[in-house]
């Protein structure tokens, strides 16, 4: 399962609308790939397809679909948007991973 924070929503809900995605039928797709400084780094892009192996979530509105392989990588990962003085950003709260590069971008674990 994963959450997604009520600022995300918003972003997510904004970012969508402006690409042309429809966020009451369309998803973000939400995965992890090989690289960053830590090993692991998240991806997250829109989609309106659906894969046979994919999983599908929906919290706060928001329809979320994770491939098999990144849905182990992912558990318990809460989706969060920063945009305070820090930069600004989604940032993934994952409790699996051990280690995280200052960026937030890629982890390890």
């Amino acid at each position: 399962m994963i959450k997604v924070s009520e600022t995300a929503k918003n972003r997510v809900v904004s970012l969508m609308t402006e690409g042309g995605y429809n966020a009451e039928k369309d998803y973000v797709r939400v995965g992890v790939k090989s690289g960053g400084c830590s090993g692991l780094s998240y991806d997250l892009t829109f989609d309106n397809k659906i894969e046979e192996s994919d999983k599908i979530f929906e919290d706060n509105a928001v329809k979320i679909i994770v491939d098999k392989k990144s849905f182990l990588y992912l558990v318990g990962t809460t989706l969060e948007y920063s945009g305070g003085l820090n930069g600004k950003g989604f940032v993934f709260n994952n409790p699996n991973a051990q280690r995280t590069c200052g960026c937030g971008e890629s982890f390890s674990l």
